[in-house]
């Protein structure tokens, strides 16, 4: 795993949490999530990607299948807000302190609410950002929950 750290990892470790990380070389053309799960020979719906949105105007994270878009009316609704929209590229960034289609729902700079889809818990593992293009990290969906301190619910729409 040299050369592979990053704060989502250092958590991983720190927290005795068990996982594996995956890498893989990405390719500026393609699409982070779909690319991740071909590189992986993974199903889509098991491989996820962290969006960031507003609602009612505080950061909140989503944690969506790469094959899904995040519903913005549920994400809002999975908080117990009204209104949500997605957040610029440039704050999600400055925000968590990963690059987009590297970000991860875990070691963020700052503590945001997060909300993972049920379609997380269907599985024994799942994949989600390692902090890195290229780097995916597979663990267990509760250990997600217990470490992000997330709320589950059906954010996905297909």
């Amino acid at each position: 795993m040299a050369g592979q750290g990053t704060p989502a990892t250092a958590l991983l470790v720190k927290r005795k949490v068990e996982h594996k990380v995956h890498s893989y070389e990405h390719d500026p053309r393609a699409s982070f999530g779909l690319e991740a799960a071909a590189a992986l020979g993974v199903e889509p719906s098991r491989v996820f990607k962290t969006l960031l949105a507003e609602v009612d105007g505080v950061l909140t994270v989503g944690v969506v299948p790469v094959d899904a878009q995040l519903d913005l009316k549920a994400l809002a609704a999975a908080v117990g807000g009204k209104k949500a929209k997605m957040a610029e590229v440039a704050v999600a960034e400055r925000t968590t302190g990963y690059v987009a289609g590297g970000i991860s729902p875990l070691g963020q700079r700052k503590r945001l609410r997060t909300v993972l889809d049920t379609s997380a818990t269907r599985f024994p593992t799942m994949f989600c950002s390692g902090g890195r293009r290229g780097l995916e990290i597979e663990l267990a969906s509760t250990d997600l929950v217990t470490l992000a301190d997330a709320v589950v619910a059906d954010i996905a729409a297909k």
